[in-house]
């Protein structure tokens, strides 16, 4: 049985903080996850419409190995803006990959829609990304907020507020993983129109309401519940992160396998509307590079992790004036 980190957060892996920045009127935001060393990195994109910066180099046959952070923000295409904050934030810190005495940070990024959620989008000549990916630097910590928050802001699934989740999990083996994410899908995070999450079975304790599975299904379980038949107008985006030590490949198979959670969490999920993408990071903390019995565990306990962060993100989701659809506690709370 798996248990939790202490925080049950991204951030019981060594070696990283999170920082959020928001804007209520907006209702938009970025979310950063800072490296304090270079974490070996991979990604794995699985939805049909995704908006990223930097994930080519991520590939395992691409030279550069680590990063310095990597960004989750809103604002669809406007929103890959916010890397560039979080690389001028860390620049003045002295922090990058150095050429020629020259510090260039590494960070690659993704963003979601969410355009079309009651926020005031008329932002005038230039977005306020950068800004916020800067501001979420600066608010780097071990402690951050879920729900509400960061990139999850002005996150929307079918019917309810999406949000950022995270979650960890502590495995027998000494490694610890984290997960991360903004939950932005066009599918739904509830099973039919009840108040019980997909990811049910993975919950640890009550970290998104205890209430598991419905004793009967509902006749609309399966029926699938879309927030918006549009291309490019969803996206959920994640990290998962270990403190185990991982080639770049290794970290690749993570991202691989911490989609399975999207697929547990969320129905329907990797739909040619979704941009959903995982990034992996390994910061090697531990020390211990897993032997093949326990990168199974490693790889398993991902798409688990990954599921309970889903939940608890929109489990967490508070109301604001203006919004579109309501939280899930104020339908089922």
């Amino acid at each position: 049985m798996f248990r939790t980190g202490p925080k049950n957060l991204i951030t019981d892996v060594a070696g990283l903080k999170v920082g959020n920045a928001e804007d209520a009127r907006l209702k938009s935001g970025v979310t950063a996850v800072l490296c304090e060393t270079t974490a070996v990195a991979s990604v794995q994109v699985l939805g049909g419409a995704p908006g990223t910066r930097e994930t080519d180099l991520l590939e395992p046959h691409n030279t550069v190995e680590a990063v310095n952070a990597v960004v989750l923000s809103g604002g669809s295409a406007f929103g890959l803006d916010a890397a560039s904050g979080v690389q001028a934030a860390l620049r003045e810190k002295g922090i990058g990959f150095e050429v020629g005495g020259h510090h260039i940070p590494i960070v690659p990024a993704a963003i979601l829609f969410d355009l079309i959620n009651g926020g005031d989008k008329d932002w005038g000549r230039y977005p306020p990304y950068r800004e916020l990916g800067y501001a979420a630097v600066q608010a780097a910590a071990a402690d951050f907020s879920l729900g509400s928050a960061g990139a999850g802001t002005g996150a929307l699934v079918a019917g309810l507020k999406g949000g950022l989740g995270s979650a960890s999990t502590a495995l027998a083996s000494g490694i610890t993983l984290g997960a991360l994410v903004a939950v932005n899908a066009v599918g739904s995070a509830t099973v039919g129109s009840s108040r019980h999450f997909w990811a049910a079975p993975f919950e640890i304790g009550t970290e998104f309401g205890g209430l598991g599975l419905p004793a009967a299904q509902p006749e609309d379980a399966t029926a699938i519940r879309l927030k918006i038949r549009q291309e490019m107008a969803n996206t959920t985006i994640a990290v998962i992160a270990t403190d185990a030590v991982l080639t770049k490949a290794a970290a690749k198979r993570l991202a691989i396998s911490a989609h399975d959670g999207f697929a547990r969490a969320l129905w329907p999920a990797h739909t040619p509307m979704d941009g959903d993408l995982v990034f992996a990071l390994a910061t090697g903390a531990s020390g211990i590079a897993p032997s093949p019995d326990q990168a199974i565990d490693l790889y398993a306990a991902a798409g688990a992790t990954m599921a309970r962060a889903i939940a608890r993100g929109v489990f967490a989701a508070t109301p604001a004036s203006g919004d579109l659809t309501p939280t899930w506690s104020q339908r089922h709370g």
